[in-house]
């Protein structure tokens, strides 16, 4: 038998194992591609984290939004009215507060809590038309018509920034999406998400509008231009029919301060309101006799009312700082602090124009009766002496037994003076309003029998003590306005400048709540108890919804 070649042999190998192998290679290549069909497509590491992290891509497209619709609005979200005479400037702005804001450059600012929303109208007044103007002044009889004319111009200015604030959002959001993503879907959605969020908040400010928010205002600029930004407490009040007859008298306002060679009249206050200028604790700053001489010719202020601590150690040394009192140019009613001797006291009585109240005594000044009792403490060094709270109650029980006896005699107490909250506090339901001071900080409440407690802060910035902290104290008074017949409070103005007697100021305007339009004035809250049976001796007569701060040692 012939032997077969191993060259033959290897020949007939190589064709016949892939024959061989051929089932084993399709079942392996079967069962790959099942595998395959069944394996769960594979995903890039960048992909995997983006999946993992759903929250921060949320926060990322809400960032993009944000930020996109605020440029947008910074760029183009802006539209030029003309107001009555004025030629102003509208804008939306982010903000978390919301309300409104009308920038009367250079006198100042008014700020109004007019809605609850994300978004701020910020109007800046940027100038007076000369002709427009001059049209108020030589036709006196349209400013019967300036409501109406402002009114819509206002309505054709806010519809004006609805649109063109919709498109600077929906613009700046795609924009930013687009350079951010470079995807066109990812930035559309942006720009949608955007558009929402606008028009939710217009919804928001809408359904939270409050027309009376104008009646309290909070103005910031100079102190000068106040009582014409802000207006007459009195005429506020009994003349208010619609947001729209205030915008009219802003806008007049605005007028009469811009063109001062005009022969529109000049600002007068409502002659049948009696203005109170509230001050206390200043403490020997010789800045504060300016400030309160600037208040009293600014709001034409009837009657000043210091509730103590006019000196800082009531020495001998120190009664020459008082003799500037007798020029401030109205009434001063005075009642003693615990940083003011009764030396001090003795050297005021001798003093023109100074009324000094103590132990009860009242007096009629300006038209309205008052009545005061001292500090029973002298504590210069700051100390407080053993029993010195019970001595407060004591003090404020001799004044309201003083009251009740005015009460009895016909001649009614309108305002108490204490220095001291604790004391001031044992009159309630014997007084409409007693005033106080000693904290350093303004606050108001009603107590518990229906008497009206307001305590002022320092006039003099806490005096030599205001650059003891990070930053000056500010100097704080009040005007408070009071209707001639009944005697009654009808507004209050917190003003507030800057530590050290800056030049700004910031003006707060207040209403109580039975005098606010539509409201039914409450014979509690505008009137103390017939009976006088409020607390005598305990010093828990605060309301529960007005919490009582805390008196400090001796400031």
């Amino acid at each position: 038998m012939a032997r077969v070649p191993a060259a033959a042999l290897h020949a007939l190998a190589e064709v016949m194992n892939p024959i061989r192998n051929a089932p084993r290679i399709l079942t392996r290549r079967h069962r790959d591609r099942l595998a395959r069909r069944h394996r769960p497509p594979s995903v890039t590491p960048e992909l995997a984290a983006a999946r993992s992290r759903p929250w921060s891509r949320a926060a990322g497209l809400v960032a993009v939004v944000v930020l996109g619709a605020w440029l947008g609005l910074l760029v183009v979200g802006n539209v030029r009215v003309p107001v009555g005479p004025m030629d102003t400037t509208m804008t939306l702005r982010p903000s978390l507060a919301g309300g409104t804001k009308i920038n009367v450059s250079p006198l100042g600012a008014l700020q109004l809590d007019s809605h609850v929303a994300p978004v701020r109208l910020d109007v800046n007044v940027d100038q007076l038309d000369p002709a427009r103007a001059q049209a108020l002044v030589d036709h006196p009889e349209r400013l019967s018509g300036l409501q109406d004319e402002v009114a819509q111009d206002v309505e054709h200015g806010t519809l004006d920034l609805a649109v063109r604030s919709c498109v600077a959002v929906v613009t700046g959001a795609t924009a930013l999406g687009l350079a951010v993503y470079r995807r066109p879907r990812r930035a559309l959605a942006a720009g949608g998400l955007a558009l929402t969020l606008l028009v939710a908040s217009g919804g928001t400010a809408y359904a939270t509008w409050n027309p009376d928010s104008v009646l309290e205002p909070k103005f910031s600029g100079l102190l000068s231009s106040a009582p014409s930004l802000v207006g007459n407490a009195r005429s506020i009040v009994t003349e208010f029919d619609v947001y729209q007859k205030e915008l009219a008298r802003l806008v007049t306002n605005v007028t009469k301060l811009y063109d001062v060679t005009s022969t529109l009249p000049a600002y007068q206050p409502d002659p049948t309101t009696i203005r109170v200028l509230h001050v206390s604790d200043i403490h020997l700053n010789p800045a504060s006799w300016k400030i309160i001489a600037s208040l009293v010719q600014q709001y034409k202020v009837n009657v000043i009312v210091d509730s103590g601590d006019t000196m800082d150690h009531g020495t001998a040394a120190e009664n020459g700082f008082l003799d500037p009192v007798e020029d401030l140019g109205a009434p001063y009613v005075w009642v003693r602090g615990n940083h003011d001797s009764r030396g001090t006291q003795e050297y005021l009585k001798h003093l023109k124009n100074v009324h000094v109240l103590d132990d009860g005594h009242a007096r009629t000044v300006a038209g309205l009766r008052f009545a005061g009792m001292g500090d029973p403490q002298y504590t210069p060094d700051r100390s407080k002496a053993d029993g010195a709270e019970a001595s407060q109650e004591l003090a404020g029980a001799r004044l309201a037994s003083a009251l009740r006896d005015q009460r009895a005699a016909g001649t009614p107490v309108d305002i108490a003076i204490a220095h001291e909250p604790s004391a001031a506090r044992e009159v309630d339901g014997d007084v409409p309003l007693v005033l106080a001071g000693h904290l350093h900080h303004e606050d108001m409440e009603v107590m518990k029998y229906g008497t009206r407690l307001r305590v002022e802060g320092s006039t003099g910035g806490s005096g030599l003590r205001a650059v003891e902290g990070k930053y000056p104290d500010p100097i704080q008074a009040s005007i408070l306005y009071f209707d001639r017949d009944t005697r009654r409070l009808q507004a209050w103005d917190e003003i507030e400048l800057g530590g050290l007697g800056l030049t700004t100021a910031e003006v707060s305007r207040h209403l109580p709540k039975e005098n606010q339009p539509g409201a039914t004035p409450s014979p509690s809250a505008t009137s103390p108890s017939p009976s006088g049976t409020g607390p005598s001796s305990s010093g828990t007569g605060a309301s529960p919804t007005a919490p009582s701060s805390p008196a400090p040692s001796t400031p």
